[in-house]
């Protein structure tokens, strides 16, 4: 039976995926930032605002705003070609992600503010850091984030 159609219709979305067997997506702080330049790349060519973001080791969580019925595209050129360039990085074969990445819509302003404090945490609830403006792989423009922050995505 055929996989149901994505919500195309504009507006904001959680999102993520994570790695093949919960394996790692990202192995070194230069996997992220190509990871980070193809994401900032796609926001522009897709004009997606981006909202709120985190990199853990083996999954990444968004919170993005479309303007056109484009996410699946341009989370299918997400993953694809970071996927081709980890694999080729890395001398391997086979799946990076464990599957299509999942999307949950933001409803309203409430639920997005939640939704974005439930993303910044996650390095703290996985014991990585105490702070999560200490984790480095986090950027939450919509939650005033703190200025010293990294946060490499243009809007």
């Amino acid at each position: 039976m055929p996989r149901p159609p994505r919500d195309q219709e504009p507006g904001y979305f959680h999102l993520g995926t994570r790695g093949n067997n919960k394996g790692d997506i990202y192995r070194t702080a230069d996997d992220r930032l190509v990871f980070l330049a193809l994401l900032n790349r796609i926001i522009r060519q897709r004009e997606w605002a981006l909202h709120c973001w985190c990199l853990m080791t083996n999954h990444y969580h968004l919170v993005l705003e479309t303007r056109w019925a484009n996410l699946s595209d341009g989370m299918q050129r997400l993953n694809g070609v970071y996927a081709k360039w980890f694999n080729a990085f890395y001398s391997q074969t086979g799946h990076v992600f464990e599957r299509r990445f999942w999307t949950n819509r933001v409803e309203d302003e409430d639920e997005l503010r939640d939704v974005a404090e439930y993303v910044i945490y996650n390095p703290v609830r996985a014991g990585l850091c105490d702070d999560p403006w200490d984790w480095r792989w986090l950027g939450a423009p919509i939650l005033g984030g703190r200025p010293e922050a990294r946060q490499p995505i243009v809007h």
